[in-house]
């Protein structure tokens, strides 16, 4: 195990182990395991939780990170981005951290480097640590997920969150409904459907997801507030239902979850970041420690 660039790259076991380890780690117990190794961010797209996440999970284990300002790298001179890797890798790093808007970036860089690469999120193909967090926050709220329902509503079709996290949590026993309009609906053989209100009263759980206008080629709706209206995750929607509320963030207010959904304790928007570093420091010992 050298990369990770999608969840099933990890065996179960091995998930099993990086969840124990993130249980760990989010008890405040910090080991400078990863002291003397150097790792490198590409960030090829913007980033808040995921870039910040990652560096502060490292730091924590005493690794050094570098950051490559691709804006100032020598790929807007021309430079390949497979030369930019070789070139960095060269270096001696131990660690790669990769986003880019394309699919299939980090697992092409994976077979001309030596040091691991971990997909921080590559186009709408995948985003495994988010997954592996999103399955921490659940497992930590309910146990054991097996038969657990839960509803993922969005711009499905284009996320990488949502396709990453229907291998993940459907490995876990989780039963997934996809609740988006036509065309952010993908082929798939998942229960889907577009009516929101069909499924609230029989899931566990739902994980919102923004609308992905960058990766979209012409606009699909005439204003995000017509997709709110029918969409929107709301206080008034959930009601009295024992239901917890996920999101990759960042949320778009009152489209994708409104003022009043965002601060009941029900949303574990906030328990997500915060286990995202603990997941993310236990992904980074068992790739390079």
């Amino acid at each position: 195990m050298r990369h990770l660039i999608r969840t099933d790259d990890f065996s179960t076991e091995q998930i099993e182990s990086v969840l124990h380890n993130a249980e760990h780690y989010l008890g405040g117990r910090f080991d400078p395991i990863l002291r003397e190794k150097i790792i490198i961010t590409l960030f090829f797209e913007n980033s808040t939780r995921t870039k910040s996440s990652f560096e502060i999970a490292a730091k924590r284990l005493g690794a050094e990170v570098v950051h490559l300002d691709v804006q100032k790298s020598s790929t807007k001179k021309g430079e390949t981005l497979v030369d930019t890797a070789m070139n960095l890798d060269a270096m001696g790093p131990h660690a790669m951290i990769v986003r880019h808007a394309h699919a299939g970036v980090p697992n092409i860089l994976a077979q001309h480097t030596k040091a691991s690469i971990i997909n921080a999120g590559d186009g709408a193909h995948a985003h495994p640590t988010q997954a592996l967090l999103d399955l921490f926050t659940l497992r930590r709220h309910f146990g054991n997920l097996k038969g657990k329902k839960i509803a993922i509503v969005g711009d499905i079709k284009n996320s990488r969150v949502a396709n990453s996290n229907i291998e993940l949590l459907t490995r876990f026993g989780m039963e997934i409904t996809l609740v988006a309009p036509p065309h952010f609906l993908p082929e798939t053989k998942l229960h889907a459907t577009h009516d929101l209100r069909e499924v609230i009263g029989s899931v566990d759980a739902i994980m919102s997801l923004r609308t992905q206008t960058e990766r979209h080629s012409h606009q699909t709706y005439g204003s995000l507030k017509d997709y709110a209206s029918d969409f929107c995750i709301t206080q008034e929607l959930i009601g009295e239902r024992d239901i917890i509320l996920l999101h990759p963030g960042p949320v778009h207010r009152n489209i994708d979850i409104d003022d009043a959904m965002l601060k009941d304790p029900r949303c574990k928007v906030l328990e997500q970041v915060k286990n995202g570093v603990a997941i993310r420091m236990a992904v980074l010992k068992a790739l390079i420690a």
